[in-house]
């Protein structure tokens, strides 16, 4: 008998506890690690860009293999087994905190990086086979909503556990979330399609881009929503790094509340996620992708050139993040409406490496832009703008078609006003 009389619920609870406890562990890292005894070769800035580079880098190699996992075998079990192992993965980071190891303690963040990318085309795929085709956006929406609730909480929770540190109040969250997390995995309820153990594919990286380049140039729109939800992660990554630099040096905030304005973004994201959710219905809403990636170009210009008071600062950052949301929703949602059968799972698969590729390289460009110009967070912000501005210009050349429905959103027809 299930737990859960919501078909939703499990699949919705599970991604957020997982990435709220990612969160939890990485946020934790960065505000407490920063205080033990760094290696001579590590700045501050360097151990943040390590930490969230440690969490991505497994996407990079592994996302053929965790797409082939979606393929050919229960979705379903896939999810689960990686809950299951993240347990034992938890208690290393209890020992490392414990001994304040900061190479162990990345070396955790890495492993949980290897489990995520392991798991993610399955638990993604799963929004179609709970959902069905009508349900892709509503689903998408409040998937992703949850996943920015996890990003805030863990955020949050991470930076009081930083400035009330208890080494058992920190192993007491670890553990039971992910113990939590595996149990209401296993709650999870689908009808997947059959499983595919004869589809051909590849396992080496470079191959498998290609392969699913050429695949998803077959199907309208997949690789531009790829493109599209990549550079939503190059941006939120590089924004969420920034913000820790900035307060501190710009506005000198505790940690406590520079966890604050970070929750303030994932909230922004978090309702964006839902409004585009609401929006769209039954239906992609792709005019929604201009609108969003315009209105955080407008808003990182602001950042960018202006000093803007706390307050006003804080309202800006949680504008650009409910932009992002609305941005990255119709993104997903066409990857999931592309009609790609047991095919979704690979093409997943291609969403993360490209993704986390874009992460990775969002990264370098925050450690060589604080590194060359004195961890100057306002370069920083140019440079996401000028991300932002690339973004803009593509989906703008790539299809007429984004442009007629932002337009048809925005300006209501003549026919109908008639």
């Amino acid at each position: 008998m299930p737990v859960f009389r919501n078909k939703w619920t499990p699949l919705f609870l599970s991604n957020f506890l997982g990435v709220y406890n990612d969160n939890l562990v990485k946020n934790c890292i960065i505000f407490i690690a920063v205080g033990w005894v760094l290696p001579r070769w590590m700045t501050q800035s360097q151990l943040i860009s390590m930490v969230s580079a440690s969490l991505v880098v497994p996407y990079l190699f592994l996302s053929p293999i965790a797409g082939r996992l979606a393929v050919i075998y229960s979705k379903k079990k896939v999810f689960r087994l990686c809950k299951l192992l993240e347990i034992p993965v938890l208690f290393v980071a209890c020992v490392a905190f414990y001994f304040q190891w900061v190479m162990v303690a990345v070396f955790v963040v890495l492993l949980m990086g290897i489990l995520s990318c392991l798991y993610s085309p399955s638990k993604y795929s799963l929004i179609r086979d709970i959902g069905g085709e009508n349900g892709v956006s509503f689903g998408s929406g409040v998937f992703e909503m949850m996943a920015f609730l996890g990003i805030l909480i863990g955020t949050v929770t991470a930076s009081i556990v930083s400035d009330i540190y208890s080494t058992w109040i920190a192993f007491s969250l670890f553990i039971g979330l992910a113990v939590l997390g595996y149990l209401i995995t296993r709650s999870i309820q689908a009808e997947e399609l059959p499983e595919n153990k004869d589809g051909v594919g590849t396992l080496n990286p470079v191959r498998f881009l290609v392969v699913s380049y050429r695949f998803a140039s077959e199907h309208t729109h997949v690789n531009s929503a790829v493109f599209g939800a990549s550079a939503f992660w190059l941006i939120g990554g590089m924004l969420q790094m920034n913000l820790v630099i900035h307060c501190k040096h710009f506005y000198h905030t505790s940690n406590t509340v520079t966890g604050m304005v970070m929750a303030c973004a994932a909230i922004g994201i978090a309702l964006g996620c839902w409004a585009a959710g609401r929006i769209s219905g039954k239906e992609v809403k792709k005019g929604l992708i201009l609108i969003g990636i315009a209105g955080m170009s407008l808003l990182f210009f602001l950042l960018t050139f202006f000093h803007l008071p706390m307050g006003l600062f804080v309202c800006c950052i949680f504008s650009v993040a409910f932009m992002g949301g609305l941005f990255q929703i119709p993104c997903l949602s066409m990857l999931q409406n592309a009609h790609l059968g047991r095919k979704l799972g690979d093409m997943i698969g291609y969403l993360n490496l490209i993704t986390f590729a874009f992460v990775l390289l969002g990264t370098l460009f925050f450690s060589l832009t604080t590194y060359f110009t004195a961890e100057n967070s306002f370069a920083v912000f140019g440079v996401i703008l000028t991300f932002c501005l690339i973004v803009t210009g593509y989906f703008l050349l790539k299809s007429p078609e984004f442009w007629k429905e932002t337009k048809a959103m925005i300006v209501p027809s003549k026919t109908h006003n008639l």
